[in-house]
Formats: C-alpha cells, sequence, structure tokens
C-alpha cells in the first residue's frame, strides 16, 4: 500500500468526535453572539443580520460533509433573555454506511425568557447501511419560543438507492419551566412494520416534521396551515396541541417537504415571532 492509499485509509477510518457551542445575547435590541466554543470539525459561519439586528442568523457547517459510523456531534445553543436566532445548515446532512458503528447528532437548546430560536436546517440523508441516532433536548422558559423542523430521507433518491439496512432511533423532547410538553421517539429499521404500514410511512422514502413551542395556536392560523398542501404524492397533516403545534409531511421528495414546511412557516411566523419569515440567503444558493 503506497502513502496515498495510506492516508486515505486513515483519513476513512477517523472517528469524529466533534462539538459546538453558541451563547447568544440582546442588548439594545440587537441579538449577537457573545460565547462560541468548538471542538472538532463543527463550525458556524459568520452572523449574519438579513432581517435587521433583532435576529441573528447563523449558518452550522459541518466541513467533512457527511458523517460515518463512529461519529458524534453534539449541537448546543443558549438564548439569553429576550435573544432571538435563526440557525440553519447550508446543505443536506449524510449518513454514510455505519461498518457496525453507531453514528449519533445531539441537539440541546435553551431559551430563557422571552427569547426565540428557529432552528431550520436541510434535510438528512440516511445512506443504505447507515445506523443513526438523533436526538434533540429543548428547555424553554417562560415566554420563551422555539420554532425547528426535521427532514429524513431514507436512501439516496438521486441516485435510486434504497435503505435495505440499517436503523434510526430519534428522540425529541421540549420542556417549559422543567415541564416535560413534548416527548417523541421513533425506533425504525428497513423491515419495520412501520416503514410500510399505513399509519407510518406507507413505504415512502422521505418524512418530515415541523414543531413550534409557542403556546395557544389561533383558530385562524391552523386553519391557513391546513389549507396548504405540499405537491407530488404526498400525506400531510396539522395538529395544535395546548402548548405545540406539529406539522407532518410523508412523500417521495426532500425538495417538497421543505417547500411544504416553509409555506407553513411563512403562515407561523407572523404569529409566534410578529415578523415576515425572510429566507436564509444560504437557502439560495
Amino acid at each position: 500500500m503506497d502513502d496515498s492509499q495510506t492516508t486515505r485509509m486513515a483519513w476513512m477510518n477517523k472517528r469524529w468526535q466533534a462539538m459546538l457551542a453558541l451563547d447568544f445575547a440582546a442588548k439594545a435590541g440587537r441579538t449577537t453572539l457573545v460565547g462560541k466554543r468548538h471542538q472538532g470539525p463543527l463550525v458556524v459561519q459568520k452572523m449574519l443580520y438579513p432581517e435587521g439586528g433583532e435576529v441573528c442568523h447563523g449558518i452550522i457547517i459541518h466541513p467533512p460533509g457527511g458523517a460515518a459510523g463512529g461519529d458524534q456531534l453534539q449541537l448546543q445553543a443558549t438564548l439569553g433573555a429576550s435573544a432571538k436566532a435563526l440557525l440553519t445548515t447550508p446543505g443536506a446532512g449524510k449518513w454514510y454506511k455505519a461498518n457496525q458503528l453507531s453514528a449519533s447528532q445531539n441537539i440541546c437548546f435553551r431559551l430563557a425568557a422571552n427569547s426565540c430560536l428557529e432552528w431550520l436546517p436541510q434535510e438528512n440523508i440516511l445512506f443504505d447501511g447507515s445506523d443513526v441516532r438523533f436526538s434533540s433536548e429543548i428547555d424553554l422558559a417562560e415566554g420563551a419560543v422555539f420554532c425547528g423542523w426535521d427532514i429524513v430521507c431514507f436512501g439516496r433518491q438521486a441516485r435510486g438507492e434504497q435503505w435495505r439496512e440499517g436503523e434510526l432511533r430519534q428522540v425529541m423532547q421540549v420542556r417549559r419551566e422543567g415541564c416535560l410538553i413534548w416527548n417523541e421517539r421513533l425506533f425504525i429499521q428497513p423491515q419495520s412494520l412501520l416503514m410500510r404500514s399505513g399509519i407510518g410511512l406507507r413505504g415512502m422514502p422521505v418524512n418530515g416534521s415541523l414543531v413550534v413551542a409557542a403556546g395557544a395556536v389561533p383558530a385562524e392560523i391552523v386553519a391557513n396551515c391546513r389549507a396548504i398542501e405540499p405537491r407530488g404524492d404526498a400525506h400531510y397533516g396539522v395538529t395544535a396541541l395546548p402548548e405545540i403545534f406539529s406539522a407532518r409531511y410523508v412523500g417521495r421528495s426532500s425538495e417538497a417537504a421543505r417547500e411544504y414546511f416553509e409555506q407553513l412557516w411563512q403562515v407561523l411566523r407572523p404569529w409566534y415571532a410578529a415578523r415576515l419569515a425572510i429566507r436564509p440567503r444560504i437557502w439560495n444558493t
């Protein structure tokens, strides 16, 4: 084996342990990044202000471009009182074949009183053979608002790849002042009945969820959201609970899922954030 092959094998065998922690604070009507700690290949770009100083936009980047078995990614964000931030990603997250090791992404967001965090990443693509663990913990103080979506694509659809081996475990918990108000868990494998069931994924390769924690949703907002239909062959639905708004997408296109959630966001944001939805510039590239 020559030196180039040895280097390549060493790169492929490396397991990334990456962590990024961000602290936001509001002062005089402007939100700024006041703290940043990172370890390994998980970073944030320069803060952007496409809608003025009150809302800070950040782009989370994982330079390797994908996660292999054994990789662990941790993203933390803490918002001080009245701080407002929107975090997104520049492209799809790629989760490679596991090689008998699980890969994981752990998210922890802590929001102080009257703060608002929007977590609007692009989709996660699970390659055939991937073994992935996703977990999200969101802790909200009184008056804090969270909006986040998650889209998962089983297999590389552009290549006609199917997800034939692997597993996905997913947990999302939202607490308000220490009280659990949303608890969602998913465990699925390619041969699971849930993949084919009419009350599951119906054999579709793409599924997604959008969650807003901002208190009771006005009936007019719910009606307007229910009037939105995603394009293509898809199943979808909207649910409004006393503390949580939830929307679901099950279909064949991650692009259609993003379009559907963005249309919902256009309706929801004036309600929960008292401002129009301004698309992050990175979505246009």
